[in-house]
């Protein structure tokens, strides 16, 4: 036999035992940096809506504060000439109402119920479910 035809031994288990692992510990490092990019877009998305709620809030404050304020000198002015008391009353109006719809969304946007992280448990879950034998 020439030297060109000797086989090689086959390789020990151990080798393909630990390629396998690596495998399996680069899918599951790859898997995690993939949900804590996950819970970061989360994170974020939940930031920008709690300072669109605190925004509303004082918009639903500073309004109805102008409003009072306006309503307050029209009760004073009222008893004055007829034409201060119509601007008044219409800037009274008007700033009472922005203030309302404003107080309105405000409310609207604190009692939405959404779970804080949701997809990312919701993919946790899912993963767990594949892992199971």
């Amino acid at each position: 036999m020439a030297q060109d035809e000797r086989t090689e031994p086959p390789s020990p288990p151990t080798d393909s035992l630990l390629a396998g692992l690596k495998g399996w510990l680069h899918d599951g490092l790859q898997l995690v940096r993939v949900r804590f990019e996950l819970l970061g877009v989360e994170a974020r998305d939940h930031a920008i809506g709690v300072v669109e709620l605190m925004a509303w809030a004082v918009a639903a404050a500073v309004l109805l504060c102008l409003g009072l304020g306006f309503l307050a000198v029209l009760l004073t002015v009222l008893w004055w000439e007829s034409h201060r008391a119509l601007a008044l009353a219409v800037f009274t109006a008007v700033f009472l109402t922005l203030g309302a719809v404003a107080l309105l969304i405000a409310r609207a946007r604190a009692r939405e119920t959404r779970r804080w992280f949701e997809a990312t448990t919701q993919e946790l879950a899912r993963d767990a479910q594949q892992l199971r034998p």
